[in-house]
């Protein structure tokens, strides 16, 4: 299992940051797109790394196109040589239509045509083949060699995929190279829905489970004294967030907890955002995240996730004190 640090959301010292997680012993780090945008940081990244894989986690693919999309991350499969993932998700409809002004429909196929369609765009550039792409939501059929960026001599980056619904997952299986896994997933969900979701869709293409890539970014409470409360205060009120949002409702139904999910949904409309932390149970807690002593955060996710996930990265929205993640690290490597 390889294991994840995370990007500063600035651009601003990312160069230092990047540089940072690479020195702790990370394999990887993740940038993600909420106040900036997600790909800058990882240009700046790759100029102050070496061996440390680079992705998305994740952009917003439907405030784009599969033309700008392909562009970016041709470039930053070539600054980074051969280190960058693009990692996708959909986000969910509000932030389409009223914050990115773009359409939304039919998530799920939209999703698959525009990976394909992204696939077909790097094909036309590596091997010179006519670009005849015509789908139910994108068509791409001019390229001329003045707006080619020719082979990328590190071949094409991966594409992950985002998901919580089944019909996403198969996409994920179906036309990515594999799939992030939502923060709001317990191991449960995990093993009874995402993964058999994840092998029909490779199975569709031919593929197995070997073939993809599944990277967990899981929730982690860990700390001592004030430090356990804070970090159990602010864990809760994260999944609280999630729930709160109906298409994840089906990670609480599978636990019997959906009109939880439901009054998460009202108080978020009432801007209780504090409070509905205090919707989330301990037995809940212990669903969603690791919850233990930091030395035995290793062990637990081994335990829990060594069978299932590929990667691993820390969800921790509350502050630690870098100088406890080397050992943390080092445990991961005698797992």
């Amino acid at each position: 299992m390889k294991v994840d640090g995370a990007i500063g959301f600035s651009p601003v010292g990312t160069g230092q940051s990047a540089k940072a997680v690479e020195e702790l012993g990370y394999d990887g780090a993740w940038s993600a797109e909420t106040g900036h945008d997600p790909f800058l940081s990882l240009a700046i990244a790759s100029q102050a790394t070496e061996h440390l894989e680079l992705g998305t986690a994740i952009a917003v693919a439907f405030a784009r196109n599969p033309m700008t999309l392909a562009l970016t991350a041709n470039d930053l499969q070539e600054l980074s040589h051969g280190r960058f993932i693009l990692g996708l998700g959909s986000q969910i409809k509000p932030h389409i239509t009223k914050r990115y002004s773009m359409e939304w429909s039919h998530p799920a196929p939209r999703m698959r045509e525009m990976i394909l369609a992204i696939r077909a765009i790097w094909d036309c550039w590596a091997n010179g083949t006519k670009l005849d792409f015509r789908g139910d939501f994108y068509t791409h059929t001019l390229m001329t060699p003045f707006f080619s960026p020719g082979p990328n001599k590190y071949g094409n980056p991966k594409i992950v995929l985002a998901a919580v619904g089944e019909l996403m997952t198969e996409v994920a299986g179906e036309a990515g190279d594999g799939m992030i896994v939502h923060g709001f997933t317990t191991e449960r969900y995990l093993r009874e829905v995402s993964m058999p979701a994840l092998e029909r869709g490779a199975a569709k293409a031919g593929k197995t489970r070997k073939d993809l890539t599944v990277s967990y970014p899981g929730f982690v409470v860990a700390g001592e004294g004030e430090q356990f409360e804070v970090a159990k205060t602010a864990v809760k009120r994260q999944i609280a967030f999630y729930g709160s949002t109906p298409a994840y409702r089906p990670v609480l139904e599978l636990h019997g907890w959906g009109e939880v999910g439901d009054e998460l949904n009202a108080m978020s409309k009432r801007g209780e955002w504090e409070a509905m932390g205090e919707r989330i149970t301990d037995e809940m807690l212990d669903a969603f995240a690791i919850v233990s002593a930091l030395e035995d955060v290793p062990a637990r996710v081994g335990e829990r996730f060594g069978d299932l996930v590929d990667r691993f990265s820390f969800y921790a929205p509350y502050k630690m004190s870098e100088g406890l993640w080397p050992e943390v690290l080092a445990g991961f490597k005698k797992i």
